[in-house]
């Protein structure tokens, strides 16, 4: 399979990166076959999965459809249980309220729960330049963190990490940020999530802020919920004075016996677990127990444009479980970091040009990082049509803000197959130079014909064929052919 991509030149640089590096290639394909593998055998134990999937989606779509209502609803609920709600448009609107309200605290530090949104808009990137520092808190994104790396897939940031190559960030940079590696330290996944530990525990103890995202928004009692497996997130949703919450506004679901789907759904999906070890739920502030000063920031950033595309807003059911990374054939051989996003694979193909326009060539491209194979619409657990939404981007790309060479052959193309007078006359003269078409092919084309060859051209077309059989067809002068059964089965 080729990681090249015709006329997006910036997707396939990042792409032939990551196909070159035999070890990403061979620490993503453990990780993710191992993943997938737990997960199928989860999902098979349930008789209702088809089901209960079919429900999932159901409960997105309809409430996608009355977003607004459900929103309002949301923050009423949240308001009304202590809680403060603030309104964010885009990504710069919403780092500077996170940091405004961290400013205000007058502390310098937070702690943070693993958060999509957060990466998103780029936040602590943001706080950084506001001279707030933010801890990563769960394992992968430490790992991230530590080595000045970019998340490369949506459950398991570090997936493109080896045991050997998390011990020796480990031992390189933690002294740097307060706590240094214990002596000795090996590659035993047990030692190393102790050496994370033991990092954090003061960490934990003295941060007084702490900021996280949410897996779903109730808006039936406001309350948030983060599914998890170290328990670091609940360490942070419950010990810091000031707790803020980043949440895209599609996390919503009207009621709890919705979100009893999800919690089906998700771990199974997700890790290939029956439940999630740390599920945590808060709902607004509890006087004497836990943050007193919550804030929960509501995250359009592009959402509402992909609200009202028809085709491209099922994209907005995602719930981050990333079963689509973890059977991706380009997925798999490129890895998340050739994706130019925090949001990688499949998902991140179809989301985040909707999210973010295809204006950049990155963007443009990562439509077209399929093989439509079909396999991540397979394991959707809430039936997310991926190839339908990539293929319905890719006519926007090349109809809108695509490459030059891509709009103006999809156009000839068009004309061609839009007449079969032309069609025919245009498959003729192809035949006629067959002999003289390389294999492989020069200028623009080569990035295509860089793994494989150019398909041979046949001598006959099949329409051709099938009229100088006589099976039913007509000659050009539109009489039928006569029935030539001397060679049937020849050709």
């Amino acid at each position: 399979m080729s990681s090249t991509f015709v006329g997006m030149p910036a997707f396939p640089a990042a792409a032939r990166a990551a196909t070159g590096d035999s070890q990403l290639r061979h620490n993503l394909r453990k990780a993710t076959h191992t993943i997938r593998d737990k997960r199928g055998v989860v999902v098979g134990e349930l008789d209702d999965w088809a089901e209960l999937r079919a429900a999932g989606a159901a409960i997105k779509d309809r409430t996608l459809r009355h977003l607004d209502v459900h929103l309002e609803r949301l923050e009423e609920a949240i308001t009304a249980a202590g809680g403060h709600v603030h309104w964010a448009a885009d990504a710069a609107e919403a780092n500077r309220i996170v940091t405004d309200l961290v400013r205000a605290t007058g502390e310098r530090d937070v702690v943070k729960v693993k958060s999509m949104a957060t990466q998103e808009i780029e936040l602590n990137q943001a706080l950084e330049q506001a001279g707030i520092t933010a801890y990563e808190t769960d394992l992968a994104e430490l790992i991230v963190q530590l080595s000045d790396d970019l998340p490369s897939h949506i459950l398991v940031p570090a997936i493109h990490r080896n045991r050997a190559e998390i011990r020796e960030i480990f031992r390189d940079r933690m002294a740097a940020w307060g706590v240094p590696a214990p002596e000795g330290l090996g590659d035993d996944p047990r030692a190393l999530a102790e050496a994370a530990r033991v990092h954090l525990r003061e960490r934990f103890l003295r941060t007084k802020v702490a900021i996280s995202g949410a897996n779903f928004a109730v808006a039936e009692t406001g309350s948030l919920v983060v599914l998890e497996s170290e328990g670091n997130g609940r360490m942070c949703l419950t010990l810091p004075e000031t707790l803020i919450s980043v949440v895209g506004i599609e996390k919503t679901v009207p009621t709890w016996a919705d979100l009893e789907v999800f919690l089906q759904l998700l771990p199974r999906s997700s890790t290939g677990e029956r439940m999630n070890p740390y599920t945590s739920v808060w709902t607004g502030v509890t006087p004497g127990d836990g943050p007193q000063n919550v804030h929960v920031v509501l995250l359009d950033n592009g959402r509402t444009d992909v609200l009202a595309d028809t085709v491209g807003r099922q994209a907005l059911r995602c719930i981050r479980c990333s079963a689509c990374l973890n059977i991706c054939p380009v997925y798999e051989r490129t890895g998340g970091h050739a994706y130019g996003s925090v949001y990688p694979g499949p998902i991140g193909a179809i989301l985040t040009p909707q999210l973010r326009g295809t204006a950049s060539e990155v963007d443009a491209a990562l439509p077209y990082a399929s093989s439509l194979c079909g396999a991540c619409y397979e394991v959707c657990p809430v039936a997310i049509d991926i190839p339908e939404v990539l293929v319905h981007l890719r006519e926007e790309v090349a109809g809108g803000t695509g490459h030059r060479a891509e709009k103006a052959a999809m156009g000839a193309a068009g004309w061609v197959l839009g007449d079969r007078r032309r069609l025919d006359a245009a498959q003729r003269a192809a035949a006629s130079v067959r002999s003289l078409v390389p294999r492989h092919l020069p200028g623009p084309g080569a990035a295509w014909t860089d793994t494989r060859d150019v398909p041979e051209i046949p001598g006959e077309s099949f329409r051709s064929w099938w009229r100088s059989r006589g099976e039913g067809g007509r000659d050009e002068s539109g009489e039928r052919g006569e029935n030539r059964s001397d060679d049937r089965g020849s050709r």
